[in-house]
């Protein structure tokens, strides 16, 4: 995928202004990564993101995801957080939104419609016609606002995981397997 150094770094939607994260944005993505995780009842035990992590995995030289900042009048409105993975059936990259936050009172001005449309953008100018996302269940005001935009569910897929020790087991599995096949 390209970098867009071409896409534009700004954008304006009255007094709303979407811009791409810079180094110095890595405190109030932590802010938001913090009040998302209260937001959706994450026990605050079990965010274990550091405002180090984000530097390390958004800002190295093969960033692990990129994020799009949304101020409303000079003041910090939400954020998304996305990374590109890649379609086998499409043949092609698309994007997905892994997180997307609004501070409470600035939702309803059109601070979320902004951030997906510059993320759409996005894909687009990366050639890609896919952009995809979660959203729990509960959250019935985020299921509307992405129904209007035209966004549907995938109900014939469901989300899988494996997560701590699930994953060092697997992992040492595959240790052993290479272990026997070297001998």
């Amino acid at each position: 995928h390209r970098d867009l150094h071409s896409f534009p770094t700004r954008r304006s939607s009255d007094l709303i202004v979407i811009r791409k994260v810079t180094k110095a944005d890595v405190p109030q993505i932590f802010t938001f990564v913090r009040a998302l995780a209260e937001y959706e009842h994450v026990p605050p035990a079990a965010v274990h993101a550091t405002e180090e992590g984000i530097e390390r995995d958004g800002f190295g030289e093969n960033p692990l995801f990129r994020c799009l900042l949304a101020e409303q009048d000079g003041k910090p409105a939400g954020f998304a957080i996305y990374q590109y993975n890649y379609s086998t059936f499409d043949g092609q990259m698309a994007l997905h939104i892994e997180d997307l936050y609004v501070v409470p009172e600035m939702r309803g001005m059109g601070i979320g419609r902004e951030l997906l449309s510059y993320a759409a953008a996005i894909a687009v100018e990366n050639g890609s016609r896919r952009l995809q996302w979660e959203v729990l269940d509960w959250n019935m005001s985020a299921i509307e606002f992405y129904g209007s935009l035209g966004a549907q569910f995938v109900d014939q897929w469901r989300n899988m995981r494996l997560t701590g020790d699930a994953v060092m087991q697997l992992a040492q599995h595959a240790e052993c397997i290479r272990h026997n096949a070297a001998a």
